[in-house]
């Protein structure tokens, strides 16, 4: 297989400690030395690295492929190139596609389809009960053999309390975790978007914070009482973060994750406000109604972003995952309570997190831990989200200074819906190498053979 060396980038790998330049020498698809200075082996591939950023490949635990059944939004194969694309060489694909991943033959399909046309590594989470209807166990068991990561019901809580008891009673037997979507759909009602002065403004009706903190709660007791591990997904709001603050403090296997977009904007971006841009803030129009911004759970208030950042600083949240959500543009070019919910999240993603970076709000290694090491760690995985030797060689490569404007109508991801279009990130992924092969790369990368 293909020699390559990186040569003299900023190696960041929070498994190992690690934050210095240096040289990467990967060989036969895994690492095989980090060092100050490394001569090129004859033959070798040379990615000239000066001025950027090499970690392991990023993790996400949280996206939706789409397919079998919703190929009109995604694919595998387009999911996965986007991933790719964003720097991302794993993925763990939610169930909520159709026939709903409940059954090994599913969940064998699409395996099968990553292994013939994915760029990335997909592992498969399976459903927690039979069709997502959160009436009847899935055979979890066969879902297990299959390879499933773990179960969730994606997109639909499990609201019978009895039932997810019995999931974390049995989930826990596989040492696999409960992936629950926390919403009380009675306090959710209709929302359409976070309940404050914004959804007043705009007219719309809004679901409140404690839509998902009561769920949250339930589901910590209920993890407390059975010994099961509860993963919440996609937190949002300052009174959950607190609920799994207190919950680890004693002792309860709960963890949980944050998308970029809870990380980076507030519901605010809804009236278009996005960088900073205050111009929505004029007269109504139909514009201001964006509904690229529609996701469950919705974007919140700022005092919730902020609580979010702070969260993701101090280590009460365990991961970043993107919740990438693709739609056509015929499920988001409609009224703004008929529109689908969900956000393009992948291409962006280390985009709009570098904002943290760059304003001190948390340190890149953080960010970068909550990408690779963390999410590794949740998997059980030590062959991924590591630069240690003889690990896989999955490595991205990125310009934390780099400018670049979101043309959502160049996303490789067949969902266009992202509410950066037009905004000017900082940060862009530069390659992505996937077992030592080169997955995605810009055209400005410099190499030459060694």
């Amino acid at each position: 297989m293909q020699t390559i060396l990186i040569r003299r980038g900023r190696i960041i790998d929070t498994s190992q400690g690690i934050d210095q330049v240096s040289d990467l020498l990967i060989q036969d698809g895994k690492i095989e030395g980090i060092d100050r200075q490394i001569d090129p082996p004859e033959g070798a591939e040379v990615i000239e690295a000066s001025g950027l950023v090499v970690t392991p490949g990023f993790i996400d635990i949280h996206c939706h492929l789409r397919e079998p059944g919703f190929e009109y939004k995604e694919t595998v194969a387009t999911g996965t190139q986007a991933a790719a694309k964003g720097g991302f060489t794993t993925v763990c694909a939610m169930p909520n596609t159709n026939p709903v991943m409940d059954t090994r033959s599913t969940v064998d399909y699409v395996l099968s389809k990553a292994r013939s046309e994915g760029a990335v590594r997909v592992l498969p989470i399976g459903a927690v009960t039979k069709g997502s209807n959160g009436a009847e166990l899935a055979e979890m068991g066969e879902l297990a053999e299959a390879g499933c990561i773990g179960f969730s019901d994606d997109g639909h809580p499990v609201a019978d309390s009895n039932i997810m008891r019995q999931a974390l009673g049995y989930a826990g037997g596989f040492g696999l975790p409960i992936i629950n979507h926390c919403e009380t759909p009675e306090l959710f009602r209709n929302g359409a978007m976070n309940e404050g002065w914004v959804s007043n403004r705009l007219g719309l009706q809004g679901a409140p914070n404690s839509a998902e903190e009561t769920m949250v709660a339930r589901d910590i007791a209920l993890a407390e009482m059975v010994g099961g591990r509860i993963h919440l997904a996609h937190i949002s709001t300052a009174g959950t973060l607190e609920l799994v603050r207190n919950a680890k403090e004693k002792g309860i296997n709960v963890t949980c994750e944050v998308t970029p977009h809870h990380l980076t904007l507030t519901d605010e971006a809804v009236m278009g406000r996005v960088n900073g841009d205050d111009s929505a803030f004029g007269p109504l129009s139909a514009a201001a109604y964006d509904t690229y911004a529609k996701v469950n759970p919705p974007l919140r208030a700022r005092t919730d972003m902020e609580a979010m950042v702070a969260g993701l600083r101090d280590g009460v949240i365990d991961i970043i995952a993107t919740d990438h959500a693709p739609h056509n543009s015929v499920e988001k070019l409609c009224t703004f309570q008929e529109a689908a919910m969900g956000i393009s999240v992948l291409e962006t993603a280390l985009g709009s997190l570098m904002s943290l970076a760059h304003s001190g709000d948390v340190p890149m290694p953080i960010v970068i831990e909550k990408l690779t090491s963390a999410p590794a760690d949740f998997l059980g995985r030590s062959d991924i989200g590591t630069l240690k030797i003889g690990a896989l060689a999955d490595v991205t490569v990125f310009d934390p200074d780099a400018e670049w404007v979101v043309d959502s109508e160049r996303f490789v991801s067949r969902g266009k819906n992202s509410p950066f279009h037009g905004a000017t990130l900082s940060g862009q992924i530069v390659a992505t190498l996937v077992g030592g092969k080169v997955a995605f790369a810009l055209n400005s990368i410099e190499s030459n053979e060694g």
